[in-house]
């Protein structure tokens, strides 16, 4: 009997205090009711002739009658929390959108105008993003000179953030930014599935970019119906760039050929550019507040879902019939009664 109920779950938990207030006014009215009840009683005869003047004035059969009434209004506020055991599985056709992030590693995402770098920086506003997201499947690039699949298009993000959390100084690559192969290669990964209605890039940089054919990758972009958002990560006042050591010790700052510290900006001009010919959002990343996080989820949920693969859930079935029976069988006998 114990593992029977360990087994029973409510998924109407939430409707608990109506249920109690429910409980506690019927039982008030029933209470109420056996009182002025029993007044009549004695006002009507005597205990000693009410047997005999009153023949359907039975003590018992209004005892019954009442935890009848009481017992039907208990089993109707158990159906109310939705009683459910037998776990079955089933098969679920799930939606969502598929998005590509693709994180800048460049030298200058190494800048500390953004605290404790560009890069830690991005990688704390992606993982909020994801916190807030649901039903997406989500990809990670890393890009530079070149670029990475990190992590596959999936619906695991507790993998996605092990790759994620592995992005470090010494990730860091030395080349410069090449925005086109980044879109590049998330229009290949999209290539691979092109019954989808949705294809969303979101790129985390700070815009210094050395492509050699932006132009055409961007109307290829455009023509495969895939929206590129641009997440600018830094300042317009820069910061310079930090030289480490193999101990992963600062050194110093890299220098330009007269010697000078280079500064590293924010470009928001060329990020600007490519969202919006893409379909996209340029989005200053913003340190006071997530506003920058809630419009970007704002504009992905108006997005077309996408039929995802189908998912095996483990439910417990409803049984609250079974409750509702018993109330319903307690007020009929009441009533007959």
């Amino acid at each position: 009997m114990q593992q029977y109920f360990q087994a029973v779950h409510f998924a109407g938990l939430s409707n608990l205090l109506t249920v109690f207030i429910f409980l506690a006014v019927v039982g008030f009215c029933l209470i109420i009711r056996w009182y002025k009840s029993r007044k009549v009683l004695q006002k009507l005869a005597a205990p000693a002739w009410r047997h005999k003047l009153l023949l359907h004035a039975s003590v018992l059969r209004k005892a019954i009658k009442t935890v009848l009434f009481f017992v039907g209004a208990l089993f109707l506020a158990i159906a109310l929390l939705q009683p459910q055991w037998d776990k079955k599985e089933e098969k679920v056709q799930q939606e969502g959108r598929d998005l590509l992030i693709a994180v800048d590693i460049s030298r200058s995402m190494l800048g500390q105008d953004l605290k404790p770098n560009r890069l830690e920086f991005a990688k704390k506003k992606i993982k909020k993003l994801l916190s807030n997201l649901s039903c997406e499947r989500v990809g990670l690039l890393l890009f530079s000179g070149e670029t990475v699949v990190q992590c596959p298009l999936t619906k695991d993000y507790a993998a996605f953030f092990m790759f994620l959390d592995q992005l470090d100084v010494e990730t860091i690559s030395s080349g410069t930014t090449s925005l086109d192969g980044a879109i590049a290669a998330a229009l290949a990964v999209f290539e691979n599935m092109p019954a989808k209605k949705t294809k969303l890039l979101c790129l985390f940089t700070d815009g210094e970019d050395f492509s050699s054919n932006l132009s055409g990758i961007k109307e290829k972009a455009a023509k495969a119906g895939m929206a590129i958002f641009t997440f600018g990560i830094g300042t317009k006042h820069g910061a310079p760039i930090p030289i480490f050591d193999y101990q992963g010790k600062q050194t110093g700052f890299e220098k330009d050929a007269a010697g000078k510290i280079i500064m590293s900006k924010l470009n928001e001009g060329i990020l600007k550019n490519l969202s919006e010919q893409t379909g996209g959002k340029y989005i200053h990343a913003t340190v006071e507040s997530d506003k920058d996080l809630k419009e970007f989820i704002a504009l992905v949920q108006k997005f077309e879902k996408d039929a995802l693969e189908d998912a095996n859930v483990a439910r417990f079935q409803e049984q609250y019939s079974y409750a509702i029976a018993v109330s319903l069988a307690c007020f009929a006998v009441e009533w007959v009664l």
